[in-house]
């Protein structure tokens, strides 16, 4: 193919506005919509609670301007729907559930918007319905499930913006921009990747626009309260993703790249491979080119502070479109032409729900693949019989301790199972110096014993020795389908004799992770 005249007279290509936009193929997108979200509300009440779901509910009764691990629009829609609805572990995935169906149908808006017709929308939209990360998300209620459709939507705007130069979209961005910053802070890295990627090549007008200025203002106005939350608190957030960072999930910086396409699925990860590589390479599509850059920009900057794969999950609709536009215009790649047919797309779907959903037996579970795969999976197991186990631990203290005792767990998702399940068992409140809940508050000193959850063996007495100076360890934590989780086999200690009183001890509890 032959250079464009611009090019090889050495002067950069204009952007030329796309043409209009074929129509929307409402009809099958919102089947596939609905598919996914029927299929989530279906197993929503299965298994248990996650842990991060537990931390919400706790945190909605502790309404602050920010966290030391989040924002505060999570714990606020926690605190929303238990009001409305009740304490209901099924009413909280419910909007898990309809953000997940409103993400498939953005994804087919974005392809749309990239001139997409119906073949177009439709492989766009499957592969988001059968993405494992976006599935399995959508079976919680966790930050990552809004945080993707809101960073979708923002590249839906950018999109369309470009298309059609609408100055109201760019508002409409700061709106959405304002939100996603009350999720996730890592909304604004996605803001500036497409910033930047304008910049990049173009259109750049959107610079002179008062519009733009307006969102951002928007924008920023939001973020404020939580911005002066974190530095009247020092910064935790900071301290924060530097832990997230040393803990190396999903294989550290080796791993970006490889569990990108665990993540999105092994198959139809060649779709948006293929679009981000075409973004670059095809003239059709070089106005949509900033993607491209903003997708480059932002992996380079998450292997360099060792992000998580998914932070980039806010473009894959956009990469994935783009993949799917060059194959309804051109075709796909000599080869590559099955793995966007329906049979692959079914097999997917398929193994999506077989590794990321409780399909199985509970008592099962442990056999399986899944918590290998999806370890989220198995943090909804176990909570009620943790919360017996630590009640008995309570009931067999002879009655003038029991009467004064507290607990300290080792995590939030801890405090918060019983927080839910220990009332109806007679527990009193539970405490933790994890994340949020160390700022929920500390114990009172009523000179009783301390019920203790975790370190995580009995080698923990040494550290549990620093506090009190009579630590036995009297039970262990097993969630009796032999699953491996977080808390699988934790000691549950009874200590005494304590070193100092709580104002003194808690800042040492204090834990990021």
């Amino acid at each position: 193919m032959s250079a464009p005249a611009s090019a090889a007279s050495g002067r950069p290509a204009e952007i030329v506005r796309p043409a209009a936009s074929a129509a929307f193929a409402w009809r099958p997108v919102l089947l596939i919509a609905g598919a996914v979200g029927v299929l989530l509300l279906a197993v929503s009440a299965r298994y248990g609670y996650h842990r991060d779901e537990l931390y919400f509910r706790v945190a909605g009764r502790h309404l602050a301007w920010g966290y030391p691990d989040q924002p505060p629009l999570m714990p606020l829609i926690a605190r929303a729907i238990t009001a409305v609805f009740g304490d209901s572990l099924v009413a909280l995935r419910v909007p898990a559930a309809l953000f997940a169906a409103a993400s498939v149908v953005v994804a087919g808006l974005t392809a749309r918007e990239m001139g997409g017709r119906r073949r177009a929308q439709l492989l766009t939209a499957g592969a988001f319905a059968v993405c494992p990360f976006a599935v399995g998300a959508g079976h919680l209620f966790s930050t990552a499930t809004l945080d993707l459709l809101l960073s979708m939507t923002i590249g839906w705007l950018a999109l369309r913006w470009v298309r059609t130069r609408d100055q109201r979209l760019l508002l409409a961005a700061g709106v959405v921009a304002a939100l996603a910053l009350n999720v996730k802070y890592l909304a604004a890295f996605l803001l500036v990747a497409l910033v930047a990627g304008l910049l990049v090549s173009g259109p750049r007008e959107f610079l002179r626009r008062p519009m733009l200025a307006a969102g951002a203002l928007v924008a920023a106005a939001a973020a404020v309260p939580g911005l002066l939350w974190q530095a009247d608190h020092g910064w935790p957030q900071l301290d924060m993703a530097s832990a997230i960072a040393d803990n190396a999930d999903f294989g550290g910086r080796p791993g970006f790249i490889p569990f990108q396409i665990l993540l999105t699925g092994i198959f139809p990860s060649w779709l948006w491979i293929y679009g981000l590589w075409r973004t670059y390479r095809s003239d059709d599509l070089r106005t949509f080119r900033f993607v491209g850059y903003a997708y480059v920009l932002l992996t380079v900057l998450f292997l360099i502070t060792a992000g998580k794969p998914y932070y980039v999950s806010g473009l894959w609709a956009a990469l994935w479109a783009a993949g799917a536009v060059e194959i309804e215009r051109n075709g796909a790649p000599r080869g590559f032409g099955w793995l966007v047919s329906v049979p692959v797309y079914a097999i997917t779907a398929v193994t999506t729900v077989l590794l990321t959903l409780p399909v199985y037996p509970v008592k099962q579970l442990a056999g399986t693949p899944q918590p290998g795969v999806n370890a989220d999976s198995a943090e909804t197991v176990g909570w009620p019989r943790f919360a017996a186990q630590v009640a008995q631990v309570h009931g067999s203290l002879p009655p003038d301790e029991r009467s004064k005792a507290t607990i300290v767990v080792s995590n939030y998702g801890e405090a918060g199972a019983l927080d839910r399940y220990g009332p109806d068992l007679g527990l009193p409140r539970a405490y933790s110096g994890h994340n949020g809940y160390w700022y929920f508050g500390r114990p009172a000193d009523t000179g009783g014993p301390t019920i203790v959850v975790g370190p995580e063996t009995v080698a923990g007495a040494s550290y549990l020795g620093r506090f009190w100076t009579d630590v036995r360890p009297v039970s262990r934590v097993d969630n009796g389908v032999d699953l491996d989780n977080q808390e699988q086999g934790k000691p549950i200690w009874v200590c005494r004799g304590q070193r100092a009183p709580w104002p003194e001890l808690w800042p040492r509890l204090e834990r990021l992770s």
